[in-house]
Order: structure tokens, then C-alpha cells, then sequence
């Protein structure tokens, strides 16, 4: 089993910035894709970015030029930085582990943009 724990979401105005982070822990292999999906209210989850432990990255278009994801493989723990917020990007955020065989999810985290 692996747990994620996401932080970092809230309430922010249009343009401004936030930063998610997602630390995940138990049976973690080293192999492993993380990142994040979100979900807007009626809407279908949707890709927002992810990265693999060996640093190939893949990221929705409509978050290209303003989210960059990183991560730490020491830590386990996985970073969206959102710049440029729009009202759009409003959803609950969540974080994503997979590896080989497995994909478990975090509970989620709620991003509001608005003013």
C-alpha cells in the first residue's frame, strides 16, 4: 500500500499562485510515475501534470507555461507550482502514484481561484 498526502490548496485571487505538494510513504518503488489530476464540478478528472522518478514530464496543454511539477525522490513527495491562476483552474486537485502495477490516489485538495 502507499498513502499520499496532499496540502496546499485554498482560496486564491485570479493571477495569483499556490503550490500543492503530495509526500507519499509505505511501499514505495523507486520506478514510479507521480502527479497530479483534477476535477471541476460536472466535469470528468483531467490530467494536470505528471513527472517519473526519472524526470520525463507530461502536462495538460491548458496548464503549459504556468504549472511546472517537480519532485523529490528522496522524499517520496511530489510539487505543483501554479502560477497565473485563472478562474478555470478551480477544482479539487488530486494527487496520483503509480508504478508498475499499482495506482493509488490522494483525498484530494481544494483550489479556488477567484476574487
Amino acid at each position: 500500500q502507499v498513502q499520499l498526502v496532499e496540502s496546499g490548496g485554498g482560496l486564491v485571487q485570479p493571477g495569483g499562485s499556490l503550490r500543492l505538494s503530495c509526500a507519499a510513504s509505505g511501499s514505495v518503488f523507486s520506478g514510479n510515475t507521480m502527479g497530479w489530476y483534477r476535477q471541476a464540478p460536472g466535469k470528468e478528472r483531467e490530467l494536470v501534470a505528471t513527472l517519473t522518478s526519472g524526470g520525463s514530464t507530461n502536462s495538460a496543454d491548458s496548464v503549459k507555461g504556468r504549472f511546472t511539477t517537480s519532485r523529490d525522490n528522496a522524499k517520496n513527495t511530489v510539487y505543483l507550482q501554479m502560477n497565473s491562476l485563472k478562474p478555470e483552474d478551480t477544482a479539487v486537485y488530486y494527487c496520483n502514484y503509480r508504478d508498475y502495477s499499482r495506482s493509488y490516489w490522494g483525498q484530494g485538495t481544494q483550489v479556488t481561484v477567484s476574487s
